[in-house]
């Protein structure tokens, strides 16, 4: 059973990787792919089948690959040690910002939960199915310029609170794809948008991603929202006497426009030096520093914030170590792909392989591996932290027979996207480094 379960999840990834044609010769090799695909896809899927420990996981594979390139292939810089060390003075800038951006947005999150927003907010919803369906409207909003984990786990809340904690499995599925629809569009709304932000791709290119996730919204919002409605209707809430805490509201608002103008003004007058300084990272911790005397900042976060942090940043290093100049060339129908392969795999890894090879149309692949993970409860980080919430979504089965709206909304939205928007594909904005001399000799 589980090696069919192995074979069933690995032919996705396999597909995706096309034909053995595709890659270049140079070091061993299965069927002419590389083997570090191999040792990638194996790790990402420890991490779908064993989620208490993905950050050991995570690890081994990191080390494994590391190892194998030390022995065999060398890196892009060099071969041994030293070509170990160039490579991660390369990649140091993006692993350090997107390392303060989880951490800091993490406090972020708790201090808009802590506003008090979210509860006030409910008492705006209509008393019938439309209430559910405004509930995701607000998530796939919230997701815009929160984390989409923490979009994720306050509609959950906030289901929980107006459903009488009678929460439908095909309603949480249609949470969590609403909050990484939400996502999608926004360098500040979703990892794998801010991965692409830290690599210099501008917000811009990943707007239209809305026209499919704003589709997707109205497929899963009328589904999920008639779903809740027949199996729990909405009890309406006022909260009258609940005031929101606008010093923290003023928080939040702070350290997103510290963050994204100093973005601007980077990539503007200092572009020249952008690779060299984490400007993003430190804005937000800087930010979160002047507004110590306004609100106490939940530093007890922090200990597992790193934790989860270190955990996807393992992986966005792994992706970084693969020879993406092998891949098959970039495409619509390969962004398609990885959205699906993302429902089984974590999305992070998969954008930063994305990044590193370029090529895409930005907004496409942002809709793709954002969204594409709601498929399933652990093909996302939304998912996996509203499981938490409520135990009884953590079915692949129960998720696929109720929340199969999310599947038809993935594919209704890249389509309209498509038909709409069309495949526009950059240029990779930043040149792959070759092969060393000596990594070419092994």
């Amino acid at each position: 059973m589980l090696k069919s379960k192995l074979s069933r999840l690995l032919s996705p990834l396999a597909l995706l990787l096309a034909s053995p044609a595709a890659f270049a010769a140079g070091g061993p090799a299965i069927a002419g792919i590389p083997l570090e695909f191999f040792i990638f896809a194996a790790t990402l899927l420890g991490v779908a089948l064993f989620h208490h420990y993905t950050l050991q996981v995570a690890l081994s594979g990191l080390a494994t690959v590391t190892v194998y390139k030390l022995v065999f292939t060398g890196f892009k810089f060099g071969a041994g040690f030293a070509g170990l060390g160039l490579h991660l003075a390369h990649e140091w800038v993006t692993l350090a910002n997107l390392l303060c951006l989880l951490m800091g947005f993490a406090l972020l999150a708790r201090h808009f939960e802590k506003s008090h927003v979210p509860v006030v907010l409910p008492k705006y919803l209509p008393d019938d199915w439309k209430g559910g369906f405004v509930m995701l409207v607000m998530v796939f909003v919230l997701s815009s310029f929160l984390d989409n984990i923490a979009a994720a786990l306050i509609g959950g809340a906030m289901a929980h609170q107006l459903f009488k904690g009678k929460v439908h499995i095909g309603y949480l599925a249609a949470i969590v794809a609403a909050s990484n629809a939400g996502g999608s569009g926004s360098v500040v709304g979703d990892t794998t948008t801010t991965m692409m932000w830290i690599d210099g791709i501008s917000p811009a290119d990943v707007l239209h991603a809305y026209v499919a996730a704003g589709v997707a919204l109205l497929i899963i919002g009328y589904f999920g929202a008639k779903q809740q409605h027949a199996y729990s209707p909405i009890l309406k809430n006022a909260h009258a006497h609940t005031k929101i805490d606008w010093a923290r509201v003023g928080i939040v608002a702070t350290i997103l426009l510290l963050a994204m103008g100093t973005n601007i003004i980077v990539n503007l007058h200092y572009a020249d030096i952008s690779d060299s300084f984490p400007f993003i990272g430190v804005a937000v911790w800087v930010a979160i520093l002047i507004t110590i005397p306004v609100r106490r900042h939940d530093w007890e976060l922090m200990p597992e914030t790193f934790k989860g942090s270190v955990f996807l940043l393992s992986l966005v290093v792994i992706a970084s170590m693969m020879p993406v100049e092998a891949l098959p060339p970039a495409s619509w129908m390969s962004a398609l792909g990885l959205g699906f392969v993302s429902s089984v795999f974590d999305n992070i890894p998969l954008t930063a392989l994305a990044i590193r090879q370029g090529g895409f149309d930005w907004g496409v692949l942002a809709y793709c591996v954002g969204f594409g993970g709601s498929m399933l409860w652990f093909g996302s980080s939304a998912g996996v932290a509203l499981s938490n919430m409520y135990p009884e979504a953590r079915s692949a089965g129960k998720w696929l027979r109720h929340g199969w709206h999310v599947v038809l909304a993935y594919v209704v939205g890249f389509a309209v996207m498509m038909a709409v928007v069309g495949w526009h594909p950059h240029a990779p904005h930043k040149e792959v480094a070759p092969a060393s001399t000596a990594a070419a000799e092994h």
